[in-house]
């Protein structure tokens, strides 16, 4: 008898290496998912990986690969964060050579900004690295056009409302004094354009904008424009960061 196993669609994509959990509900909601010829719309539907016959944009999906893919792109100014773009402009994955095809970016890096930039085909390691609860702190170097007071400071470690929101207490020393400083900004959390708009609602327009760690990874001399492959040790640092803060947060549960 066959048993049949459903789940949610957006994790099969990601676990197929479609797309990141995130990326695969914008697919679903744009029509572009049909689960055995017919188009699925809803986030809540299920499928089953292995009897359902499940496409995007035409291609059926294949069972999740047996070798996961991990990189890191130092990502220059002018390309966006996308496979591909309707505009015609370069994408990161252009950069990527012959793992181009492969892998899909964790997150995102708007067109002006650069710096570090993660790259894999497993949906749950990158479905991990953005979800908010994992808490994985995220470090850029930053450029001003101004010099912030005090409590231009305080405000911003603290938090400035974003639509409505506070955001989450952030992490800035100065890293460099002038007319137009360099601050280092720590956040673990990860909203649209969030640096930007946070100086922005203090008066002050960014630059300049490079991420240079995500948790435990550095770019460090990485060249503009180039990518690696992360060791095993590398994506062992940045699982045990998550599996620490889930375990942290289970204890206080049942505490």
């Amino acid at each position: 008898m066959n048993t049949t196993v459903q789940e949610r669609l957006q994790k099969i994509l990601s676990q197929a290496g479609v797309a990141s959990r995130r990326k695969a509900e914008e697919l679903i909601r744009a029509g572009r998912v049909l689960v055995n010829g017919k188009v699925v719309t809803e986030l809540g539907s299920k499928a089953d990986p292995d009897q359902d016959f499940i496409k995007v944009d035409g291609k059926l999906v294949r069972q999740a690969p047996r070798v996961f893919l991990y990189l890191m792109l130092n990502k220059p100014k002018g390309c966006v964060t996308t496979t591909s773009d309707p505009q015609g402009r370069p994408t990161v994955t252009e950069l990527l050579g012959r793992y181009r095809s492969r892998v899909y970016p964790v997150g995102r890096l708007d067109y002006q900004s650069e710096g570090l930039l993660l790259f894999t085909n497993d949906g749950e390691f990158a479905h991990r690295v953005l979800l908010a609860k994992s808490r994985i702190p995220k470090t850029y170097r930053v450029k001003i056009n101004g010099n912030p007071s005090n409590e231009d400071l305080r405000k911003l470690r603290a938090g400035v409302r974003l639509d409505g929101k506070a955001t989450a207490p952030a992490k800035l020393r100065r890293i460099k004094a002038g007319d137009n400083p360099w601050f280092e900004v720590t956040l673990i959390e990860g909203r649209n354009n969030q640096i930007r708009r946070m100086f922005r609602r203090r008066g002050f327009l960014v630059e300049k904008l490079k991420r240079i760690k995500i948790g435990p990874l550095a770019l460090a001399k990485l060249p503009i424009g180039k990518s690696r492959r992360l060791t095993e040790a590398e994506v062992a640092r940045l699982r045990r960061r998550w599996e620490h803060k889930a375990g942290k947060a289970a204890h206080e549960l049942s505490s």
